[in-house]
């Protein structure tokens, strides 16, 4: 079982993509791993763990569970808020190339073979890219990967660019320097258009950050990293699996083989506070969510989230 951490846990209230305000609760946490199958499936219970001092409760991110949950619930002198339920994807590299490529249906696979082409055709023959994975090799990746995030959507509107700390980049080199990271940079001649960090713990490793330039967008760069990255990693053999980490997305539901339901479950002390806290968290999350359907049902949603990348 993962050990605890001691931490205050911010819940981030959002409307669409903006964070409008956060509200911290100090917090255990720990982190589950979803691609053991012999985690268990049953809710945590509070009795699972003793509460320190100063601790408003627990917070299990990436539990496995058996069935949808109650978003909020009551176990003992707990709430149970559950948030975010979501398969948990990954890809087993332990088989050929070959066997991965067929589990995509041949319209699927007519499709990657001509986004791959058409970005080869748009750089004239062959497709620029570098994988990164020695200390030495990592600086330069992070001067690709910075140049690409300044101008992304992820860091100008959800402020989840690469990081670029010097604390960051001396991480990464230590992790090369044990062979657990792999990093890749697509270019279109000297410039990069898209990277993807992923470092590794044991014989896993994790999508960390992905970014593209958008004006590269209607290239399907991201999808083209992605594809030679896998590829590569099949033939390196050196990996058991790929994790694409917590949350869903087409992407990461096109490329894994497996999925597994997982949440993230917080057991909170039945407090005004915390009741405030949960309560308001949730209806910001559904008022966020009817907008989202709105502007999708009116036909807008897509050209709003195209002005924003290009606008902010």
């Amino acid at each position: 079982m993962n050990h605890w951490q001691f931490r205050p846990v911010p819940f981030k209230f959002q409307l669409s993509d903006w964070t409008l305000f956060s509200a911290s609760v100090v917090l255990q946490v720990r982190a589950e791993n979803a691609l053991d199958e012999t985690r268990p499936t049953a809710p945590p219970s509070p009795a699972d763990a003793e509460l320190m001092e100063g601790s408003q409760g627990f917070l299990i991110r990436g539990q496995p569970i058996a069935q949808r949950l109650p978003i909020i619930s009551h176990v003992g002198g707990f709430f149970r808020y559950v948030p975010l339920q979501y398969q948990h994807c990954y890809i087993d590299l332990q088989q050929s190339f070959d066997s991965y490529r067929s589990k995509f249906s041949s319209k699927t696979r007519s499709t990657l073979t001509r986004k791959l082409r058409k970005y080869s055709q748009h750089c004239g023959g062959g497709i620029p890219w570098k994988t990164y994975q020695t200390p030495a090799q990592m600086r330069d990746f992070f001067r690709a990967a910075s140049a690409v995030s300044k101008l992304s959507y992820q860091e100008r509107l959800l402020d989840v660019g690469i990081p670029n700390s010097e604390a960051f980049i001396v991480q990464a080199e230590s992790l090369a320097a044990e062979q657990k990271v792999r990093a890749y940079v697509l270019f279109d001649g000297a410039r990069p258009v898209s990277y993807l960090y992923c470092p590794a713990q044991g014989d896993t490793l994790s999508y960390s950050y992905l970014g593209y330039d958008p004006q590269y967008m209607q290239l399907s760069v991201g999808t083209v990293i992605q594809w030679l990255a896998v590829e590569q990693l099949f033939r390196e053999a050196r990996f058991r699996y790929f994790d694409f980490t917590e949350g869903q997305s087409e992407h990461k539901r096109l490329f894994s083989t497996h999925q597994r339901l997982c949440a993230n479950v917080f057991l909170l002390k039945k407090t005004f506070r915390n009741r405030m806290i949960i309560y308001s968290h949730l209806g910001m999350g559904q008022l966020s969510q009817w907008l989202g359907e709105f502007t999708q049902r009116v036909g807008i949603k897509t050209r709003i989230k195209k002005i924003l990348r290009f606008a902010i």
